[in-house]
């Protein structure tokens, strides 16, 4: 709001200042019969219109994307200069026809008064303090209204000090060298046209700004987790750019951290540019260092299927991969098999050579069961089943907080912890729990579910 409200300020002054040369450069040109002077008028009544223009432009710039102006409102300030410079060409072809015809005509009519100096010098002042200072706001913000209207008045400075040298000359006796001021005036204003219309035709059209799309992908490359960069597309709109992107991620990653990885992005793009908004896409490809079971577990999660207990063999050619999958239980098992089919045309497609596949199903629960507690007479003597079912198995130790619950259709749901050495393998444990659990279903035969959590022991 800050910088809106600068542009705005900086852009009404520039306004009031064109108009104020306007007037007295046309006063004193029509007083002197200057061409030149009547030359910096019209030029100076092009500023007043551009920087009219600019107000206008830099207020409907700061507007906030709608609807219908996904990108916002920033391309104003771009329209607005590019017609500033239609105007700019416009100035240049009258004053060289002008003075033209009065350089072959031989007709020059010129009094140079003290005021004609004056007004010249007082111009190249006015000019140069508004340049500077359009040129700072302009920077700032990075207006490229702005920037036009510091071009004009910087174009001004010289332009002026073209017409007050042609004068000097005129007070020596040749006449001729206004009209040769003028036509310097008029080539000065279309080069100013030429390269004001080159860069406004370049934010029209979307080039992007050079050297800018380069230097995101060096940022993006620094990121963690990003493989390559497949596509960027810059789009300058005003002050911002609108950025594009599909980088390459390892499709082992999961969902949460290559969102992560893009925020990441984001963030660090942000830093350096003034982005309006970035999109990116991501595109997951396979890394020649992946084992088997990723490559299973991650075309099964694109099935919506959780492979688990993958295991390979290899004997020739021929490869043979075993896992178990879970599937919702509430599937026939048509259905169940219709969905595992999908999945090993799929592996079948990814691995070389010969596949032998076999897939356990195992239902996926959704269980929401409403339990109970037990009398604490029946909670105990459970409680002290299971610490005896523990002790039969060795490496077993410390087994505590033991939760009892029964459900509504008189099962009991079990959960307990237990502790093992430090150094225990986890497949040593996950066998050792496994005993146990069978161990409490045999003991228990009202037992419904039995959930056993191992961790180190505590020392």
């Amino acid at each position: 709001m800050e910088q809106s409200q600068k542009k705005q300020n900086i852009a009404l002054s520039s306004v009031t200042a064109s108009l104020f040369l306007t007037v007295m450069k046309l006063v004193v040109g029509f007083m002197t019969g200057s061409i030149g002077i009547i030359s910096e008028a019209a030029h100076s009544a092009l500023d007043f219109g551009a920087a009219s223009l600019t107000l206008f432009a830099v207020k409907v710039s700061d507007k906030p994307a709608d609807s219908k102006h996904h990108y916002g409102h920033a391309k104003v300030e771009s329209v607005s200069a590019l017609i500033e410079t239609g105007l700019l060409v416009i100035t240049s072809l009258w004053i060289i026809y002008a003075a033209s015809e009065r350089l072959i005509a031989g007709t020059t009519e010129i009094e140079v008064k003290w005021y004609a100096i004056a007004i010249m010098v007082i111009s190249i002042v006015v000019d140069f303090s508004r340049s500077r200072a359009l040129k700072k706001v302009a920077k700032e913000t990075n207006s490229q209204a702005l920037e036009a209207d510091a071009l004009h008045f910087s174009s001004d400075i010289l332009s002026s000090a073209v017409v007050l040298v042609g004068l000097i000359f005129v007070s020596l006796g040749i006449a001729w060298a206004d009209a040769v001021a003028g036509i310097a005036v008029a080539v000065l204003v279309g080069w100013a046209a030429f390269s004001l219309g080159k860069k406004t035709i370049d934010v029209l059209i979307d080039a992007a700004p050079e050297g800018l799309a380069e230097r995101i992908e060096e940022i993006t490359m620094t990121i963690g987790g990003v493989i390559a960069i497949d596509k960027i597309r810059v789009k300058p709109t005003g002050p911002q750019v609108f950025i594009e992107m599909a980088v390459c991620v390892n499709r082992t990653l999961s969902v949460e951290k290559v969102q992560a990885i893009c925020a990441n992005i984001e963030q660090k793009v942000r830093e350096e540019f003034p982005v309006g908004d970035i999109t990116i896409n991501t595109r997951p490809i396979a890394l020649n260092n992946e084992t088997i079971a990723e490559r299973v577990h991650v075309i099964g999660l694109n099935h919506n299927l959780h492979a688990h207990n993958i295991s390979t063999s290899l004997s020739g050619q021929k490869k043979q991969i075993t896992f178990d999958v879970e599937i919702d239980q509430r599937l026939t098992i048509k259905e169940a098999h219709n969905t595992v089919t999908k999945l090993e045309d799929e592996l079948r497609s990814e691995f070389d050579g010969e596949l032998d596949i076999c897939i356990h199903l195992d239902p996926l629960r959704y269980d929401e069961r409403t339990t109970n507690s037990l009398s604490s007479e029946e909670e105990e003597r459970v409680s002290s089943m299971i610490v005896n079912a523990s002790k039969s198995i060795e490496k077993i130790q410390n087994v505590h907080d033991i939760q009892i619950r029964k459900t509504e259709q008189q099962k009991l749901f079990i959960t307990l912890h237990c502790s093992f050495n430090n150094d225990a393998l986890l497949e040593e444990v996950h066998s050792l729990t496994s005993q146990l659990e069978g161990a409490i279903y045999h003991d228990l035969s009202d037992a419904g579910r039995v959930i056993i959590h191992a961790e180190p022991l505590l020392v």
